[in-house]
């Protein structure tokens, strides 16, 4: 809503209470006695407030506090915090392996090729070829 229109909006609702108090002064006595009579039989009639049951979660939101449902204490709040952490530690175990699994196969590779080839019995004693298999199984 912009600000303008607020604005001119309560300054029209001052102005029509206002008008409404000045009005008041002239209200001849009769009227005003059925007016308050009328308030009285509408305050008698009036319902009993009853007590509204509202369904809410305390905390459901991040910004309500960080826990889920009824705070750290329960087990829901606690799940709620295990299971991401969880999801986590499987997630980098599950890339550690991964990356194991790579460096195997690399290695079983440069192993299957060495043994597969037929090479000069010199090339075993070359010092850059033993250089280039220790850095392959680093």
């Amino acid at each position: 809503m912009n600000y303008s229109k607020e604005a001119s909006d309560l300054d029209f609702a001052y102005k029509v209470r206002r008008a409404l108090n000045e009005a008041t002064e002239n209200i001849p006595e009769p009227a005003l006695d059925r007016l308050a009579q009328a308030r009285k039989i509408a305050l008698a009639r009036k319902k009993t407030e009853a007590p509204a049951s509202v369904l809410a979660f305390r905390g459901v939101l991040a910004s309500a506090g960080g826990f889920a449902f009824k705070g750290p204490g329960s087990w829901m709040g606690k799940f709620g915090i295990a299971l991401p952490l969880l999801v986590l530690v499987a997630g980098l175990i599950g890339i550690y392996e991964y990356e194991q699994q790579q460096n195997i196969n690399e290695l079983a590779d440069i192993d299957t090729a060495v043994l597969v080839d037929e090479l000069p019995p010199a090339a075993y004693i070359d010092t850059g070829f033993s250089a280039y298999l220790n850095k392959a199984e680093e």
